[in-house]
This record gives structure tokens, sequence and C-alpha cells, in this order.
């Protein structure tokens, strides 16, 4: 490495954020990064330690010690090349995903990994404003085409991917605008939708027809793509939200967290939100807000709710609170269970854990609370704490308990392909292939609700697959 003493010499140190008060008043990004002088110190901390761990944490493989020691020596360009011969969208992954490569920093042990988040952010977001960032349009047509389904990241890397190798691709996406979770899932505070655009622009310079408004198995047959292309991608996400089923959970004020995020994207892009409102609209301002579900979707419902003046804000976990650290001779190099306080839990939140929901109380269909009661481990299993039942004050209660798979309905049920025991298309990750001829599967509509990385490789992954059936041969990397 350039400097083999930085992780002795400099400490980690992270990006701050706008402060929450200023924060709350809009939608746009807070984080505020650090200078090239800070990022540089950052890269310099990365060890020379022999097996770098980082690579096997993060799931597109990022080569992470080059880029940074490139960055360490000022050598951006080849930094971002490094970089994208790895992750299609860095921009996406630096801004939203947990990083599960510092996890994995032999400099976590001491609880204070390379900053590789800030730094992968930084040098993608250089190499825009540089101009660095161009189309890579194939050199050749190979006459051969491919339809892609789902525009989220997973579909979004497969389609480019495979017009990079030269095959005609369309992509295809049900709803009005690009993007898929990117787009309509994470709220434009953590990942403002010019970053999609711009990439949107590239593709369709590299050869990708971009067709929005167009859902497979509804408004396009199956069939028709498999008369009209030579292979058919299934890239759709996770999207049937795991329900609660409890009294009360049918009135209006008991909603999802997609139905609640879609439509405050939708306002911030002028779109109209009443298209995806088929139950009406939905706004947490002057209400008491509880958010069902401690993950990052919960989390994103907190910081929405917020921003749309909630008069108060609580979020339940069933699963018992982690403890503050993990402990690293169990854990390490993999992902810790630990206790995680994301940006909108600074804003404004109470939080408790070991919660399950009975009931939801109201009068008239409205919604004015929700019975709950506290729960223990007993025997390895979750049981009820006699007499611990309370209410919790409620005018909007937002499901975020995760996904448990794709939906069936349309795409799914007219292609008639093979789902696994989990209910997810069923498809191995060396072909990707599924049970019928021509038609392949990656992403969360593969294997369940995961991390946009994951999409991310899965899409690169399948791309080259694909490639290989229809040309014997392929040059696009794993």
């Amino acid at each position: 490495m350039g400097k083999v003493t930085g992780f002795l010499e400099i400490d980690r140190k992270e990006a701050t954020y706008a402060d929450p008060k200023e924060r709350l008043k809009h939608y746009k990004e807070f984080t505020i990064p650090l200078p090239e002088s800070e990022i540089k110190g950052q890269a310099a901390r990365c060890m020379d330690c022999g097996i770098p761990y980082c690579h096997n944490g993060c799931p597109v493989n990022n080569i992470i010690p080059d880029w940074n020691n490139l960055v360490y020596e000022g050598d951006w360009k080849t930094a971002l090349e490094t970089l994208h011969s790895t992750n299609n969208f860095p921009e996406f992954t630096g801004r939203i995903c947990p990083a599960p490569c510092e996890a994995a920093c032999t400099l976590n042990i001491d609880d204070a990994p390379v900053n590789i988040k800030s730094i992968e952010c930084a040098i993608v977001d250089r190499g825009w404003e540089e101009g660095w960032i161009s189309p890579q349009i194939a050199d050749h047509k190979t006459g051969k085409s491919v339809a892609v389904v789902g525009s989220g990241p997973a579909g979004m890397a497969c389609a480019q991917q495979l017009a990079r190798a030269g095959h005609n691709v369309t992509l295809f996406e049900k709803n009005d605008r690009m993007g898929g979770l990117l787009r309509y899932g994470i709220p434009d505070f953590k990942m403002e939708k010019h970053l999609i655009n711009r990439r949107l622009v590239q593709m369709e310079a590299e050869g990708v027809e971009l067709r929005t408004s167009a859902e497979v198995g509804v408004t396009v047959s199956v069939q028709s793509l498999r008369d009209n292309y030579d292979a058919v991608v299934m890239s759709g996400g996770a999207e049937k939200p795991r329900a609660l089923d409890i009294p009360g959970y049918e009135m209006s004020g008991v909603r999802t967290a997609m139905e609640f995020l879609t439509q405050q994207n939708k306002r911030n892009a002028g779109d109209d939100e009443m298209r995806a409102a088929p139950r009406g609209s939905i706004t947490a301002e002057g209400k008491h807000v509880i958010v069902i579900g401690g993950g990052d979707t919960g989390s994103d419902c907190v910081g929405t709710s917020n921003r749309q003046g909630a008069a108060s804000v609580t979020q339940i976990e069933i699963m018992p609170k982690p403890p503050k650290m993990e402990d690293k001779t169990f854990s390490w190099p993999d992902w810790p269970l630990k206790l995680r306080t994301s940006s909108s839990h600074l804003e404004g939140c109470e939080r408790d854990w070991s919660i399950m929901a009975k009931r939801v109380v109201g009068t008239n269909g409205e919604v004015e609370g929700l019975e709950c009661v506290r729960l223990e481990w007993l025997d390895g299993q979750m049981q009820e704490i006699a007499g611990s039942e309370f209410t919790i004050k409620a005018d909007l209660i937002l499901l975020a308990m995760g996904f448990v798979g794709p939906r069936k309905m349309g795409l799914i049920d007219q292609s008639e392909v093979e789902l696994d025991a989990r209910g997810n298309v069923a498809a191995n990750v060396s072909s990707y292939a599924t049970s019928k001829s021509g038609i392949f599967a990656c992403g969360d509509m593969r294997r369940g609700q995961s991390l946009v990385v994951w999409a991310i490789r899965e899409g690169r992954q399948c791309a080259r697959a694909v490639d290989l059936e229809l040309m014997g041969e392929s040059l696009l990397p794993r």
C-alpha cells in the first residue's frame, strides 16, 4: 500500500450530516462529504493485510484495496475504472448500501474499519464531476435481442451489461418511471433520483430501449416477449409485503410501507401520487405514527413521517433489542447483529423491542391505537409476558415488516416458471436459468428480499449467463 503505516497514524473519520432541524425541512440528501484531503487520508488507512476480507464482505467483490491505494496516490481516474470494473452503479451503493465490506474489514476488529463507503462515493461522484463517465457502446451488434423485465438495480445492471456485449436490449417497467425500488422505495433524502436519471441516459446511449408503463403479464404478455426476443430476464422485486393479520388490520389508517414511501417519492417528483394509491392518499402530518418493523424500510418510514410533520413517531420490533456492540470473536468478518441507529432515528423517534401487535383499535374505521404485548424468549421461543399488555396511541400504522417474495399474479403466473420452497423464482447462481427455456431470473425475484448491492451482483452475473447462452462464450465478467 502507498502508506503502510496509515492505519496507525490516521483515525477513522466519517462524513457528517446537516443539522436535523434543517434537513427535516426538505427531502434532499443531507450528507456532508469529506473533503478530498480527508478522503485520501481515509484511503491511506487501508492495510496491506494479506487477505482482504472486504472482498468477501462485498457482494459485488469490489477491488477495495486497489482503489483505496489509487485514491491515496491521487489517481482518481484509474480508481474509478477499478471501481466500475465490478459495480455498474457505485453512486447507488455508496449512498444506501449498509457496507458489509466495512464489517469485514480487518480494522473492524478494533471497531475502526476503513471508511470504504465514503471513499467509494467520492470516487464515482468525482467521476461524474470530471466528465469521466460516458456511454460504453459496443463495437459490434450480435443481432440477438433480450427483454429484461423489471428496472430495479438488478434489471438495470443486467440490461446495461447485455447492451455492452452488443445485444439489443429492451428494459420493461410497469411504473411510469424507471428505477424500481431505487425510484419508489428509497426516500430522496437517502438518494436523490437524478442519480438514476443520468444512468438511464447513459444506458439509452449504449442502446438500451426503455419502456415504461408496460407491465409484463398484464399490458404486455409473456408469450409476446418469448415470440419476439431471444431471451427474457425476470428481474422484478420481492414486492409481496408480510401481512399483519390481527383484528382491525383492515382500517384505513393501517398501510404498507411501500404505499407510504412511494406516494411521497411521487410527490417529490411532481407525479400523480394517486396512480399508486388504490386506497387513497397517505400523510403523517399531525398524526401519531407507529412503524411496525425495525429494519431499513421502517427507518425510512420514520424519516419520511418526521418530514411530513408527524405529531410523534414510534417504531416497534418483534425481535429483542440487539447488543450495542457485537462479539467480534463470534461474528467477524461476517455481518454482525448489533444495534443500528440511523440518521432518521436521530431526527426523532421512540423505539421499542420485543413487542407484538395484538389488535388495532379505532372508531368508525379510523385508527386510534395499537394494542401490544411484551415478549420474552424462553427455551428458544418467543412467549407473551402475562400482564404486559399496553396500548400505543396511533392515527397511522405503517407496516414495514419485510417482504415474503414476488407477486405471483401477472408475470410469474403467465411465465409458468417453477418456484422454490420460499415462493421465489427457482434459478441457480450459475446459469440463472428458470425451468422454462429462454427465461432467466435474477435479483429479489430470484433470491428474495435483499440489498441493492446483491441485486447489482445478480444482474451482472445473469447478464453473463444470458450472453453465454446466446453466443456460446462471453467476455462479460461475473
